[in-house]
């Protein structure tokens, strides 16, 4: 935690490394909607974020840059195989009922929900969508890391608004920057 004049600051969390986790891969697919598979987007959003906070200074490790199965708790592992970590596994979203829309993100711990609400704010700032939330979900990736931990949903693909925005290289590229601006805005 950031100490501010004395006060500790409860939006800083202490990290120097962000684990990117690209959803889904190989065998697992995600969900597919509209033409859209989420593994491909998710692994597509992961590698823009890679760069984007390769960029602003931050060592990142990726728990997957092809399109291979990685189990959840090998996910886990390699988060848990690093110090001062950041873990956000990004993916997109779907529901039976096709009106639903919008952006979220999960996490466990109060660090993890002060790290959701500045990547939340980040992406209702700079994207098109609606802005569902956060919450606190007990979530097997989530649990099994030791480090702060958060999980992104970009939107859902089973929403044709959604799906269309997420389909676009530009949205998607914008997707990561705003990811990686709420990721820094959180670091202390």
């Amino acid at each position: 935690m950031l100490l501010l004049g004395g006060a500790v600051s409860c939006w800083a969390a202490h990290f120097s490394t962000v684990v990117i986790d690209a959803g889904h891969g190989g065998k697992d697919g995600g969900c597919v909607h509209h033409g859209l598979v989420e593994k491909k987007l998710c692994l597509d959003v992961a590698l823009r974020l890679e760069k984007h906070l390769k960029a602003r200074g931050m060592r990142v490790v990726m728990t997957r840059r092809t399109d291979v199965f990685v189990s959840l708790e090998q996910r886990a592992a390699i988060s848990n195989r690093q110090r001062h970590a950041l873990f956000v596994s990004i993916h997109f979203n779907a529901a039976r009922n096709h009106a639903i829309s919008g952006m979220e993100v999960f996490y466990r711990s109060s660090a993890g929900k002060n790290v959701a609400s500045r990547i939340l704010r980040s992406m209702d700032l700079n994207l098109k969508g609606k802005n569902r939330g956060i919450f606190c979900k007990d979530l097997k990736v989530l649990r099994a890391t030791q480090a702060i931990a958060v999980l992104v949903e970009g939107g859902y693909l089973s929403h044709k608004i959604d799906a269309s925005r997420c389909a676009t290289s530009a949205h998607r590229e914008e997707m990561a920057r705003s990811i990686a601006i709420g990721i820094m805005g959180s670091r202390s």
